[in-house]
C-alpha cells in the first residue's frame, strides 16, 4: 500500500468489553468499508485491550483490511490516559485520512483527547457519512468526508467538513448503520503491537465496576411501540406496555414524553437516545420532530397514530391513522385478542 493510499485510508476504533466487539464498532465497520471503497484506500480497524487478538478475525470479516491489536494486562478495562496516547501514537505514525468512533461513554471521552491532539476537527452523533466534493470561494476539494447531522435543536441538518485537517474525525451512535454480514473467507493483516504502560499513565485506578442490567433493548427489538406527548401521562402509558406486549415487542418513546415523566429515559429513541430498525414501529402520539424521526425513521414499516393529519410524523410513515389513540389502541388490542 503507498502513502498516499495509506494516508487517505478509513480507520475504525474497536471498541471492546464484556469479550465482545461493541456492536457499534462492527456497524462502522460496514460503513467504513463502503467510504474505503469509495475512496480506492484501505479500511484499517485498532483495538486496545487486554487478550483481545482473537477479535481480528471478525474485524477482517466485517471488513477491515488491516487490524493493529495493542494488548497489554493494565489495557483489560478502559482508561483515558493510556488509551489516549496509543491512539494518538498510532495515528501519527501511520496518518489516517478518516477516524469513526462509537457515540459510547468511551468514544465521548477518547473521541475529543484524540481530535485536542492532532488538532483536528470532531463531528458528534453524526447520522450519516458520505463521500464527496466541496468549494469555498476559490478553494476546492475532492474526496472528503461529509459530516451529516442535525444542528441547531434538529431545525436543520448540517453537512460538516474538515477538508484542511486530518484524520477526519466523526463520532456515530449505535443503530445507525447496519451491521454488515461477516465473511470469514476474507484475508487481512494482523498486527501485534507491545505497548508501553508507564506509571503516568495509570494515575487512576478502577477500584469497582458496576453494570446495571438493561430492561429493555430496544435495539434489537423487532417490534416497537413507542408513545410521545399525545399519550398524555404516565397512567396512560399503560396502553402502550399493553399493546407492546401483546404484539411480542418492547416499549419506546420520545425524549418529550421521558422528560414530562411518562417513562423512564432508557426507552427514549431518537438522536439523544437509542437509533433502531425494528420491522414494524407504531408511533402513537408522536408528532415526529427531526430529533425523533432520526432515531426510527430506517423501520421497515411504520404505522403512525396522531390526532393531527399533517403532524411530521405522517410524512414518514407507511400507514397513517388520524385519530384519538386512546381510542385507536384498544380497538387495536381488541382486534388483535380476537384473532388469537
Amino acid at each position: 500500500m503507498n502513502r498516499n493510499v495509506m494516508e487517505n485510508s478509513v480507520w475504525v476504533f474497536a471498541e471492546n468489553g464484556n469479550k465482545t466487539v461493541a456492536d457499534v464498532s462492527l456497524e462502522l465497520m460496514g460503513k467504513g468499508r463502503e467510504l474505503a471503497d469509495q475512496l480506492h484506500s484501505e479500511l484499517v480497524a485498532f483495538i486496545i485491550g487486554n487478550d483481545v487478538s482473537n477479535f481480528a478475525p471478525e474485524l477482517i470479516a466485517c471488513g477491515a483490511d488491516k487490524v493493529y491489536v495493542a494488548e497489554h494486562p493494565q489495557l483489560a478495562n478502559y482508561l483515558t490516559l493510556p488509551y489516549s496516547r496509543i491512539a494518538v501514537d498510532l495515528i501519527k505514525k501511520y496518518r489516517p485520512g478518516v477516524l469513526l468512533m462509537g457515540a459510547t461513554n468511551i468514544g465521548r471521552d477518547l473521541a475529543p483527547r484524540i481530535a485536542s491532539h492532532m488538532r483536528t476537527g470532531l463531528t458528534a452523533d453524526c447520522t450519516d457519512l458520505e463521500i464527496g466534493d466541496y468549494k469555498v470561494g476559490k478553494k476546492a476539494w475532492e474526496h472528503i468526508l461529509l459530516q451529516i447531522r442535525p444542528a441547531f435543536g434538529g431545525n436543520i441538518i448540517a453537512t460538516i467538513v474538515t477538508p484542511e485537517k486530518r484524520p477526519q474525525m466523526a463520532t456515530v451512535r449505535e443503530g445507525v448503520f447496519k451491521r454488515p454480514d461477516s465473511d470469514y473467507s476474507r484475508k487481512g493483516e494482523i498486527v501485534q503491537l507491545k505497548p508501553k504502560v508507564t506509571e503516568e499513565d495509570v494515575i487512576l485506578k478502577i477500584v469497582e465496576r458496576v453494570k446495571a442490567e438493561k430492561k429493555v433493548n430496544l435495539k434489537s427489538a423487532r417490534i416497537i411501540v413507542a408513545g410521545g406527548m399525545g399519550v398524555g401521562s404516565r397512567e396512560s402509558f399503560e396502553i402502550i406496555h399493553e399493546l407492546a406486549k401483546i404484539l411480542g415487542g418492547e416499549v419506546g418513546a420520545t425524549r418529550a414524553a421521558v422528560d414530562a415523566g411518562f417513562i423512564d429515559r432508557e426507552y427514549q429513541i431518537g438522536q439523544t437516545g437509542v437509533t433502531v430498525r425494528p420491522n414494524l414501529y407504531i408511533a402513537s402520539g408522536i408528532s415526529g420532530a427531526i430529533q425523533h424521526r432520526a432515531g426510527m425513521q430506517e423501520s421497515d414499516r411504520i404505522i403512525a397514530i396522531n390526532t393531527d393529519p399533517n403532524a411530521p410524523i405522517f410524512s414518514i410513515a407507511h400507514y397513517g391513522i388520524v385519530g384519538d389513540l386512546n381510542e385507536t389502541i384498544p380497538k387495536m388490542i381488541k382486534a388483535y385478542k380476537e384473532k388469537d
